[in-house]
C-alpha cells in the first residue's frame, strides 16, 4: 500500500492546567504547575473522506529556552505562539500530501519563522511536533490501523522532500520493527526528591509514594534516572544518598544520569566520574550507569569534545537537539546517542533511530550508537501513550517515566474521561487512590492494548474539560480552522 495522500483542513488547539502532586525540580527550575497543550486535527482525502486525530504534550518552561532573561510565563507564550506558527503553516497550503510530505513541507519555513522570533530549534519544534501526531493519528483511524501497522508498511511516506532522510532506507528500517509486549520504566529521581520517610519536611499524605524508597517498594523499578545539579560536593553527597536506597535491591539495576547542561566542560564531567569512582559507596552505581545525557549547555555542548575522553560511559544530547542533523554534528564530537522525546517530533525520533542502525552496521568495531527514550512529564492519556508506542516502536526497551509520580494521575479531569482511558486500555491504568494512573508492575509497563486502530489510544480527551489555547495579550482567540472536528 502506498502511502495516502490527503489535505488538512482543521487544526484546533486547546489547552488545560496540569497540577503537580509533587514539586519536580530540574536543572534550574523547580515546577509545581503546567499547562498541556492538545491538538485536534482533521484530514480530508481527495475522494472526500475525512477523519480526526489528537495529541497531547506539556508546556514545560525553561526546558525548551533556559535563557534567565526570558521568564517562565513567557516560556509558555512561546510554547504557544509556535503552535499557532506551525497550526497557520499547515492550513497555508492545501494540496493533499502524505503525513511526512506535510511536515517536509513546512519543516524550513517554519524554523525560519521561528528563528526571526529568536526562538531556538528546540522550542520551534514544539509546533510540528503536536501537530505531526495528531495527523498521524487522524491516518490510522482513517485507515482503520494502528500505529504500529501504519509505521510498519510507512504509510505516512517518511523520508521524501528533506535531504537528512535520504541516504536512510526508512521503508525497510520500519519495516522491521518488532514492537514488544511490555516496556521497563525509567525512574526519575529530581533534584528535589526524598530518599526515605525520614527525608521529608512535608508529606503530601495521599497515600501515593513520596520517596524514592516508597516508589522502589511500589513500583519495582530496576531502571532510573537520576538528576544532577553541576555542584561537584552536593552531586556526589546527593548520589550516595541514592545509592544507600537502591543499593538494597537484590537483582541488578542500571540507570542514567541527566546532567541538565549543568556542567561547565567535559572536563568538569571527568572530576565527577573520577570522585565517583573513589568513594566506595558508589561503587555499585558507578558499574550500573548506562550513559550520561547532556551534561554541557545546549550552547556549547557541540563545541565539546568527547572523542579523547575516557569516561568510561557513553554520552548523549537532548537539549542540544536543535535541528535534523544535530545528530551528524554531535557524532563528530564524540557523542554515542541522543534521546526520543515526542516534543521534539515523532520524524526526528524515526530519523535518528534508522541513523543507529546504519551507523552501527557501518562500523562494527566502532563505540556503538543508541537512542535513549526520556520524559518531559509526559501526562496519562494521549500523552503518555503516544510516547510509548513510539519508542516501542524503535526498540528501546526502557523509558524514563515521571508524569505518573510527579502528578496524581487523572484525579483532575471529569470522571466520564478517566473511566474512557480505563475502560479502553485496562493493561494501562488502574483506578486507585481516587483516581486513574498508570500501572507499574515490576518495574514495566504492559503496551498490549497500545495496538488499537489510531496513535496508541482507543479514547480522547473530553472536549468540554479543555480549554481554547490562549491568545496572545490583547488578541482575539484562534479560530477553529473550519467547523469544530468532532
Amino acid at each position: 500500500m502506498t502511502a495516502p495522500v490527503f489535505s488538512i483542513t482543521e487544526i484546533e488547539l486547546f489547552e488545560r492546567p496540569v497540577r503537580l502532586r509533587l514539586p519536580f525540580r530540574f536543572g534550574v527550575i523547580t515546577l509545581t504547575a503546567c499547562p498541556q497543550a492538545f491538538a485536534r486535527v482533521r484530514i480530508t482525502t481527495p475522494a472526500g473522506a475525512s477523519a480526526v486525530g489528537m495529541a497531547a504534550e506539556m508546556m514545560v518552561p525553561k526546558w525548551f529556552d533556559k535563557r534567565p532573561q526570558v521568564s517562565h510565563e513567557d516560556n509558555v507564550e512561546h510554547l504557544r505562539d509556535v503552535l499557532r506558527l506551525a497550526r497557520a503553516a499547515y492550513l497555508s497550503d492545501a494540496r493533499p500530501g502524505t503525513a511526512f510530505g506535510h511536515f517536509a513541507r513546512h519543516y524550513e519555513a517554519h524554523q525560519q519563522a521561528a528563528a526571526a522570533r529568536d526562538y531556538n530549534g528546540l522550542l520551534a519544534n514544539f509546533g510540528p511536533a503536536l501537530i505531526d501526531r495528531a495527523v498521524l493519528d487522524a491516518l490510522c483511524r482513517l485507515l482503520g490501523l494502528s500505529f504500529y501497522q501504519a509505521m510498519q508498511a510507512n504509510l505516512p511516506g517518511i523520508g521524501p522532500g528533506l535531504p537528512a532522510f535520504a541516504d536512510l532506507d526508512i521503508t525497510r528500517f520500519l519495516a522491521q520493527r518488532q514492537p514488544a509486549a511490555t516496556i521497563q520504566a525509567r525512574h526519575t529521581v529530581g533534584l528535589v526528591d526524598a530518599m526515605t520517610a525520614a527525608d521529608l519536611s512535608h508529606s503530601v499524605a495521599d497515600g501515593l509514594p513520596e520517596t524514592l524508597e516508597q516508589v522502589i517498594d511500589r513500583h519495582g523499578h530496576r531502571f532510573f534516572k537520576l538528576k544532577l545539579g553541576g555542584d561537584l560536593e552536593a552531586d556526589l553527597d546527593r548520589l550516595k544518598a541514592i545509592a544507600a536506597v537502591i543499593d538494597r535491591i537484590r537483582s541488578p539495576y542500571q540507570l542514567s544520569l541527566d546532567g541538565n547542561e549543568q556542567f561547565q566542560n567535559a572536563e568538569q564531567l571527568d572530576t565527577l566520574l573520577a570522585r565517583m569512582r573513589e568513594t566506595p559507596a558508589l561503587a555499585r552505581l558507578m558499574r550500573s550507569i548506562l550513559f550520561i545525557e547532556q551534561p554541557i549547555h545546549r550552547g556549547e555542548a557541540l563545541q565539546a569534545d568527547f572523542r579523547g575522553q575516557r569516561l568510561g560511559v557513553p554520552v548523549i544530547i537532548d537539549e542540544s537537539d536543535a535541528t535534523l542533523d544535530t545528530f551528524v554534528q554531535a557524532r563528530e564530537r564524540g557523542y554515542a546517542g541522543i534521546s526520543s522525546k515526542t516534543c521534539k517530533g515523532l520524524y526526528k525520533s524515526v530519523l535518528n533511530a534508522a541513523r543507529c542502525e546504519a551507523w552501527n552496521q557501518a562500523e562494527a568495531q566502532g563505540p556503538g550508537f543508541f537512542m535513549s527514550a526520556e520524559d518531559l512529564t509526559t501526562q496519562a492519556g494521549l500523552a503518555v501513550q503516544q510516547d510509548l508506542a513510539l519508542v516501542n516502536l524503535l526498540g528501546i526497551t526502557h523509558v524514563e517515566r515521571n508524569g505518573h509520580h510527579y502528578v496524581n494521575g487523572m484525579a483532575d479531569l471529569p470522571e466520564a474521561e478517566q473511566q474512557a482511558f480505563l475502560s479502553a486500555h485496562p493493561d494501562l491504568y488502574e483506578r486507585s487512590h481516587g483516581a486513574v494512573r498508570l500501572v507499574i508492575t515490576g518495574g514495566a509497563i504492559d503496551l498490549g492494548s497500545l495496538a488499537c486502530p489510531g496513535f496508541a489510544s482507543a479514547a480522547w480527551p473530553d472536549p468540554a474539560a479543555l480549554l481554547p489555547l490562549r491568545a496572545p495579550p490583547g488578541a482575539d482567540p484562534p479560530g477553529a480552522g473550519g467547523a469544530p472536528a468532532h
